[in-house]
């Protein structure tokens, strides 16, 4: 396991302020209200550990299939159905969304391989993220990856903990299936939108790797 280059700055400032707060409390309160001292010690330090997590990246063995499309996110699968994209596509497309908890890793990875020929930030709200007007209203990036002529659309959404979203694509440039795409910082939702005959190999309430599930396979158009 290693950590995520995001969560430097975090994790810095959390250690700082765990080792000034517990220095504090031991120079001046532990003589007095001991048990403080040491409730205070350990609920810092729960949450320094917690910060370490969210960035961490676990080792896996990535998939790489260019019949299928992997997850971009870690999570759960909170929707499979039917929807009309205003943004880009302008027709009827399958949504399926995964909904990343902060207990989940929260790197997210390029679902298929491809030319990146749409790539666009949105302001937006910070509903919780497993409501469906998420989709639309929340801050987000949107990512649109073109694979021989087939094309996805990959939205990192934003939610009530989530207050940074980063996104590395390029604009005409070719990326790989799994290699990094960005990384949404405490608690967020990753939604993709794929041709309606894609055949789903996910369930709803279904646990997904990120680069390692499969979620749909290709069906030709």
């Amino acid at each position: 396991m290693t950590i995520h280059r995001e969560g430097c700055k975090s994790i810095a400032y959390t250690a700082l302020a765990f080792g000034s707060i517990n220095t504090l409390c031991f120079m001046f309160l532990s003589p007095y209200f001991p048990i403080t001292t040491a409730c205070v010690f350990f609920i810092s330090l729960i949450l320094l550990l917690f910060i370490i997590s969210f960035f961490r990246i676990p080792k896996r063995l990535l998939t790489e299939n260019d019949s299928i499309v992997v997850a971009p996110a870690d999570g759960k699968v909170v929707v499979i159905e039917e929807v009309f994209d205003e943004e880009y596509f302008k027709d009827k497309r399958l949504q399926i969304s995964i909904f990343m908890s902060p207990l989940n890793v929260h790197l997210n990875r390029y679902p298929i391989s491809g030319k990146i020929t749409y790539n666009q930030y949105h302001k937006g709200k910070y509903l919780v993220a497993w409501n469906p007007k998420s989709s639309t209203e929340n801050e987000r990036h949107s990512v649109v990856i073109n694979n021989n002529g087939k094309e996805i659309l990959v939205k990192q959404i934003a939610g009530a903990l989530a207050k940074r979203i980063v996104n590395y694509a390029v604009m005409d440039t070719t990326v790989e299936q799994s290699v990094e795409m960005g990384f949404i910082k405490f608690g967020s939702r990753v939604d993709l939108l794929l041709p309606l005959n894609s055949k789903v190999l996910v369930k709803l309430n279904q646990s997904v790797l990120c680069g390692v599930t499969p979620i749909v396979e290709w069906l030709n158009n």
